[in-house]
């Protein structure tokens, strides 16, 4: 499924049971997609980016990654609302230290960005670092969900 949103166009994906995919690009829909499940997302989506959800209440997996990007997807989904922390932050809470370049490799590679709010994890300095792939889209992207979050959030160039 994809839908128009303030960020631009957004894909979705599921399998029978579960939200799969979020992506900012093209991405193929599982032919037996629980279409319930996608609409819901698309409202709960809608609703985070007209500042009306802070929490979202869907059932999603990883159908891929290593067990070590799964770890940190699930430390990415720990990050409260409106807050921020480093990706040396991130590393330390999964008692992985030293690694940060692994760990930024496994945000960029999330399936569910949004949900997993990979947007949250910043530079050790403050500064804005990657999103979706590290394009000047990608990184505008993340600005404006962290300005959602948080209008007061500065970034330190």
């Amino acid at each position: 499924m994809k839908f128009e949103s303030s960020l631009g166009t957004i894909w979705l994906n599921a399998d029978p049971h579960f939200l799969t995919q979020i992506s900012y690009t093209p991405i193929d829909e599982h032919p037996l997609a629980k279409q319930t499940l996608l609409l819901q997302a698309q409202t709960q989506i809608l609703e985070y980016l007209n500042g009306e959800r802070k929490a979202f209440d869907l059932p999603y997996t990883f159908e891929y990654g290593t067990v070590f990007q799964q770890e940190v997807w699930h430390a990415l989904a720990k990050i409260p609302y409106g807050s921020t922390c480093s990706y040396q932050a991130v590393a330390e809470s999964i008692q992985r230290p030293k690694a940060v370049r692994a760990l930024g490799q496994a945000n960029r590679k999330n399936p569910l960005p949004i949900l997993i709010p990979c947007h949250r994890v910043i530079g050790k300095s403050g500064q804005l670092v990657g999103y979706s792939g590290s394009s000047a889209e990608g990184l505008k992207i993340k600005q404006q969900l962290l300005a959602l979050e948080n209008p007061e959030f500065k970034i330190n160039d």
